[in-house]
């Protein structure tokens, strides 16, 4: 090979890497540019179909109106309600109240799962829908993966309309929306609520899958929820309404791939096949045990009358313009204002942060006696905000705040009927209350952590009961010391944990029921500047 050869081969060499960088480099660009545009794609609002609740007078006319007019009379301006802590009781209600809906019938949740009570569920509003009943299902988009045949099938039916709060537009790699739309994403709507009629609402802690109905076989969830009637039912429907013609909410049409109407006939099969079988048979008694909804219907429901204010947040929140005072934080504030007595708070998330402990430091001075219930680190399902907890327990006892925190119960020991308000037999904590001041209780969505307060949206009733007040304050004397560790501090500044049982006191000098690489990794995640996500 001749000196020019070897030039002219070096040159080429050299412009087929250049061909060959370039080349790829815009397979590189075009990929992150379809990346981008996938994820800035989500279709337009403006033709989305109106709708609205009942209103008072419509829903009056229904079966359930006429059932609790008559309370409503005899208590003008109160609103009766009952706490469901017994999860088949809180499922059964749900249920039965599907079954009786005639008019409406309004559902908004972060979690729905497709297991046996989701499925039972999803069913119960198909029948309701076939019967007339208009059905307006709002989920999260969060937790639908799996779901969206299901929910596409739903929104086919002619009297059923499906929303998704805050949607992914990839519906199979949704890491990738999070990656390039991350502030949005982030954001989810934590709301639960079940109405019908227009006339009776439950709100609470409780999202719909098996965990939460006691079913699951693994994590079960003790929860809390509240059934109510009266004038507050009116505020969730009309909060409802904003939240389903907020710009968050996107109709299942737009974001969900359309498949033929009979597919439902695949969901009532599958509904059935469910039904039918051995784990499902429990559930099947309850409904028919259940006596809630049959006392409701003939009058005879023993209620508790009194006044409930709904706090929820604006749902412009889901987008990160919502104003201070129009969040549910600032509501509470308002409503109930500053402890002067005592403060029983339980949350399954509980990350108090400096401004958290700060306030809580201060109460304990002025002489409020503070209790609070939270998961241990065997119970939580989510390790990294116990880690955003545990980093100041140190603190919050200094200060005087009494903190428990709850055991896990093995599975295969639960009982089906509840032995307290929310310290049931469940292997980890999922109810959302706290009581003040032996009158005012709040019950709902809202966790004490960073994300409740910043980012998701929440809902929840402030109830003014003593009796309710009562009956956690009892809880906490009673049931909490033998369900829970009691979490000490030591005179040389370190924690330990008392654990009570039949046979007396046990002391535990590190974090019981875990191991050492569970105990290390949650005190590395407590390091991390990841608080305000928790």
């Amino acid at each position: 090979m001749n000196h020019q050869e070897k030039v002219n081969r070096c040159h080429y060499s050299m412009v087929s890497r250049k061909e060959r960088l370039s080349y790829w480099l815009r397979i590189i660009f075009s990929l992150i540019a379809c990346l981008i545009a996938g994820c800035a794609s989500l279709p337009e609002l403006e033709n989305r179909a109106v709708s609205t609740g009942l209103s008072l007078d419509e829903s009056r006319a229904t079966r359930l109106g006429q059932a609790v007019s008559r309370g409503m009379e005899e208590h003008p301006g109160k609103n009766g309600f009952i706490p469901l802590s017994n999860a088949m009781d809180a499922f059964a209600a749900r249920m039965l109240l599907a079954g009786v809906a005639e008019k409406t019938l309004d559902a908004q949740y972060y979690i729905w799962h497709g297991d046996l009570t989701g499925t039972l569920l999803f069913e119960a509003l198909h029948k309701s829908a076939d019967r007339g009943v208009r059905v307006r299902l709002l989920l999260d988009d969060n937790n639908t993966p799996g779901l969206d045949m299901v929910l596409a099938a739903l929104n086919a039916h002619p009297n059923i309309e499906v929303r998704l709060f805050n949607p992914f537009v990839s519906r199979k790699l949704r890491l990738k929306d999070y990656f390039f739309d991350f502030s949005r994403c982030n954001r989810r709507m934590h709301n639960k609520s079940f109405t019908v009629d227009n006339q009776v609402t439950i709100v609470g802690g409780r999202n719909i899958g098996d965990e939460y109905f006691g079913a699951a076989e693994g994590m079960l969830f003790a929860d809390l929820d509240i059934l109510a009637v009266g004038p507050v039912v009116d505020e969730v429907t009309a909060d409802f309404d904003r939240y389903w013609a907020s710009e968050s909410s996107y109709p299942g049409e737009l974001i969900l791939k359309s498949i033929p109407s009979s597919t439902l006939d695949q969901l009532a099969e599958t509904a059935r096949s469910a039904e039918q079988s051995v784990a499902a048979q429990a559930y099947i008694d309850a409904l028919r045990d259940t006596p809630f909804i049959a006392n409701l219907l003939i009058g005879n429901l023993a209620m508790e009358w009194t006044e409930i204010r709904m706090v929820s947040d604006d749902p412009a929140k889901g987008l990160g313009r919502a104003e201070p005072e129009a969040m549910l934080p600032e509501q509470l504030r308002e409503i109930i204002g500053v402890p002067t007595m005592d403060m029983e708070l339980v949350s399954p998330y509980f990350v108090p942060t400096a401004a958290g402990v700060s306030a809580f430091s201060a109460l304990a001075r002025q002489g409020v006696n503070i209790r609070v219930l939270t998961n241990s680190l065997e119970a939580t399902d989510v390790a990294p905000v116990h880690a955003g907890y545990a980093k100041w327990r140190k603190d919050l006892l200094a200060a005087g705040v009494t903190l428990y925190e709850l055991r896990r119960i093995a599975p295969n020991t639960r009982q089906r009927k509840g032995v307290g308000l929310f310290v049931t037999s469940g292997s980890s904590l999922h109810a959302k209350t706290f009581s003040v001041d032996k009158t005012l209780v709040f019950v709902g969505s809202f966790n004490f952590d960073p994300r409740s307060t910043n980012l998701n949206t929440e809902l929840g009733f402030v109830i003014e009961s003593p009796a309710l007040a009562a009956k956690i304050k009892g809880t906490f004397d009673a049931l909490v010391p033998f369900s829970a560790y009691e979490v000490r501090l030591a005179e040389d500044g370190r924690l330990y944990w008392l654990e009570q049982d039949k046979d007396g006191t046990i002391r535990h000098d590190s974090e019981p029921g875990v191991g050492f690489w569970k105990r290390t990794g949650v005190r590395f995640i407590s390091l991390l500047p990841i608080e305000w996500l928790l």
